[in-house]
């Protein structure tokens, strides 16, 4: 089969030009594979010298291929930090298709600055989450891992706490592989807790400078702590996130969601595809699903597998189980 050669006249080439030979690296974060991998998924050679890079192909190649320059750029003007993977999830939404989602993701801008870091939505789906976080007083944000939805949720915490709009942010999830019960394992109370929190302490670290972190947490406007130790607590003028909400019972789901006082918002997150409470057990999360979607001033948010912004083998290996589960096959091995 001969391939075919498009007509002269449809071939393009178009030379970009930026600031300086730095800042034209940091867009495809310096890597060579990263030019080559663009080079075959959109169909275009590059060459590259010091501030420019030549793009020749087809018209529409080279059109897609500058508009992913063009995303690249906005997200660094407005404080990304390319890595890898945010490349890579760029080039492969442009290459389908997506460039007006994309795009919609820096217009208007929606930025969180930590001490350490520049935040902002990676995928339309992130961008509506904050969006919701913004505008509703309780959001439970609900999807497969990877999707950012306790990571962008402590953002908005600590982009709250720092503006003075709450107070106190307070993190909590269940200790499920301890039953909640904490007592018989050895240690005070903060070595009991930590291994089933340290996700939260991660997240925090990526987004404080350790000092302030523990400054914070010195003079209690930053509490972790897990779910049982909310109970006959009234949470006010504080920013409240539940981690792995498919992990609490609907009696924790109901205390949790009644702590809450004046001028607080919360947000719980959690994957329903993940519950590991006992079989004899129901999840709260997919219970006040049925209960709670009506209410005015509760959202109710899903993400989709195409947010995951984890490592791209994260969302094949979703969409695999996905398939699985949805086979003969799957529905047995679940029963």
């Amino acid at each position: 089969m001969t391939a075919r050669i498009p007509p002269k006249d449809s071939m393009a080439k178009k030379t970009l030009h930026f600031q300086n030979p730095r800042f034209l690296n940091q867009l495809y974060c310096g890597s060579e594979d990263n030019l080559t991998l663009l080079e075959h998924t959109l169909d275009v050679q590059t060459v590259t010298r010091e501030d420019w890079l030549t793009l020749e192909g087809s018209e529409e190649a080279v059109e897609r291929a500058e508009s992913l320059f063009e995303l690249l750029q906005e997200g660094r003007n407005q404080g990304l930090s390319i890595k890898n993977a945010d490349f890579l999830h760029m080039l492969n939404g442009v290459a389908n298709g997506h460039f007006e989602e994309f795009r919609s993701l820096f217009e208007p801008a929606v930025v969180i600055r930590t001490s350490r870091r520049t935040i902002i939505p990676k995928t339309l789906g992130q961008k509506k989450y904050l969006q919701s976080i913004s505008a509703h007083d309780i959001v439970l944000g609900i999807g497969p891992a990877g999707t950012g939805k306790t990571y962008l949720a402590m953002a908005a915490a600590v982009d709250a706490l720092r503006r003075n709009n709450v107070q106190k942010i307070i993190l909590t999830r269940p200790a499920v592989e301890a039953g909640e019960a904490l007592g018989f394992l050895p240690g005070d109370l903060t070595e009991k807790i930590e291994p089933y929190l340290r996700p939260l302490y991660d997240a925090l670290d990526d987004m404080l400078d350790k000092d302030d972190a523990s400054r914070l947490m010195e003079k209690g406007l930053i509490e972790i702590a897990p779910l049982a130790y909310m109970r006959g607590r009234t949470l006010s003028n504080a920013f409240v996130i539940l981690d792995e909400a498919q992990n609490t019972t609907p009696e924790q789901m109901m205390m949790f969601l009644t702590r809450m006082g004046d001028r607080s918002k919360m947000v719980i997150t959690g994957d329903i595809t993940q519950i590991d409470l006992p079989r004899s057990k129901s999840s709260g999360l997919l219970q006040v699903k049925r209960i709670l979607t009506d209410i005015e001033g509760i959202d109710f948010f899903q993400f989709r597998d195409s947010d995951v912004v984890r490592h791209p083998l994260v969302q094949r290996i979703i969409n695999a189980y996905d398939t699985f589960h949805a086979s003969p096959e799957g529905t047995e091995a679940h029963r």
